[in-house]
């Protein structure tokens, strides 16, 4: 297939449909720094007329990393749903962005589509797309995920409770857990990321975890984000494991270089199986992501930033996660430069793991060196509230201690929820008004009425 078109006279071509993809794409440093961004606004717009005369089944037929060469494209291409993908079969890109904001696209048929698309497909439709429509038709999907509570529900917002702490002390730990519990958070999960990887210090950060959620009888999950492997190996000691974690990446070379093949997160998600810690359902697996982890790892063959990180969604699909993450603005400026490639990323990502099926939230954060600041988290924010997030970051001021980067607090979860009218995960907020935390309308109560509060000597015991 020939990819040129004719602009004022002027002819566009280019050497194959990932240089199509690249060219599309808006502009981001990640894209420059790999060299393979358009040169021009008019490249920009010529390949983006290519990309929506390009038929969808052509994802299909040309991998933009080679089948032979990379086990995430064969995962992609075997496990494709043929039937699933019958109804847009016939569709160019610029035809599906059509369907896909029209009335006919509506919940019910974006969820019996979502196996048939792949990932290139739907990081292309993508890049014909304004932020608003990015916006509309994510909010039209409904994925719903369960471990010990329900997350995902229309209408909804859940919140990961991150009490991170520089020196893995239980104290500060607990400390940052209080708060956020009291605040109304951590229906997502409760999780740790660890800084150091000890195996006894691992072990003792799950069993803290778990002491609280059975103590309070608290209807959520805990998680470590340690390596998979530390977490087969504690799994295997009798540690309290709920969910698994992994980072991982787009391409076989990317998750190489996180120490992760599919063979391993295959033995990783039996063993959370069999173990058999959930109450009410069992998505047992919790995935991080973030658009530039590819080429940081020279490992993103040409293909731009954004539809790397759209085929990691096509791996974490193959293990039904309760949890997927996309980290947008922690690997740095040099992927994604300002607040405005942070917010279009965050919308990209939202959108393109939806339509595939994933349960997405979005850590909306950014480093310090990045040329960015809170009042850009606050509008990606808001906008992913719009578009249905499943789940958003609860960190005590915003500020990391521990991983040294600015996120989103407990108290911009609620902001969220009483400007948008979105309640927390069903079970967890029946606890919450049981331990009087909130009220029948979901909103903090006064803290003198507080069940939590009365029993802080056991929290302080479970803590040391």
């Amino acid at each position: 297939m020939r990819y040129r078109t004719t602009i004022d006279s002027h002819v566009f071509e280019f050497a194959d449909l990932k240089q199509v993809m690249a060219c599309a794409s808006p502009a981001r440093s990640g894209d420059y720094l790999a060299e393979i961004a358009a040169a021009t606004a008019q490249q920009r717009l010529a390949a983006r007329h290519v990309l929506a005369e390009t038929p969808l089944k052509q994802f299909l037929n040309e991998a933009l990393v080679p089948y032979e060469e990379d086990n995430i494209t064969r995962l992609i291409i075997d496990s494709h749903d043929a039937q699933a993908f019958a109804p847009v079969a016939h569709l160019t890109v610029g035809d599906f962005r059509n369907w896909l904001l029209s009335e006919e696209a509506d919940t019910n048929a974006l969820s019996a589509l979502a196996p048939g698309l792949t990932p290139e497909m739907v990081a292309a439709v993508s890049k014909l797309m304004r932020s608003q429509d990015l916006v509309s038709i994510a909010r039209k999907c409904s994925v719903v995920t369960r471990f010990r509570d329900t997350i995902g529900l229309p209408g909804h917002l859940a919140v990961r409770l991150q009490p991170n702490h520089p020196t893995d002390d239980l104290r500060g730990i607990a400390a940052s857990l209080l708060d956020g519990l009291l605040l109304g958070a951590g229906d997502a999960v409760i999780g740790i990321n660890p800084a150091s990887d000890s195996m006894q210090v691992l072990g003792d950060l799950l069993r803290m975890l778990d002491e609280v959620i059975q103590r309070f009888q608290i209807p959520t999950q805990s998680c470590v984000l340690t390596h998979v492997t530390n977490t087969l190996k504690l799994a295997d000691a009798g540690a309290p494991v709920d969910l698994v974690f992994q980072s991982i990446g787009g391409t076989e070379k990317t998750n190489r270089s996180f120490g992760v093949t599919p063979e391993l997160l295959d033995e990783a998600y039996a063993a959370a199986l069999a173990m058999k810690r959930g109450t009410i359902g069992n998505n047992v697996m919790y995935f991080e992501t973030g658009q530039g982890s590819a080429l940081s790892a020279n490992a993103n063959f040409g293909v731009d930033q954004q539809t790397c990180e759209a085929r990691a969604y096509g791996l974490a699909r193959r293990y039904k996660p309760l949890l997927i993450n996309t980290v947008v603005g922690f690997i740095g400026p040099e992927y994604l430069y300002d607040g405005k490639q942070i917010i279009r990323a965050g919308l990209e990502d939202h959108f393109c793991g939806k339509l595939l099926g994933l349960p997405l939230g979005c850590d909306i954060c950014y480093t310090n060196h990045a040329e960015a600041d809170q009042d850009d988290m606050d509008t990606l924010l808001v906008l992913l509230g719009t578009a249905g997030i499943n789940f958003i970051m609860g960190v005590p001021g915003a500020d990391d201690v521990m991983l040294n980067y600015q996120s989103t607090s407990f108290h911009d979860a609620l902001f969220l929820r009483e400007t948008m009218g979105l309640k927390r995960a069903p079970e967890f907020e029946a606890w919450l008004q049981g331990m009087q935390i909130t009220n029948a309308a979901g909103r903090l109560a006064p803290a003198s009425s507080n069940a939590m509060l009365s029993d802080m000597g056991t929290l302080k015991a479970l803590a040391g």
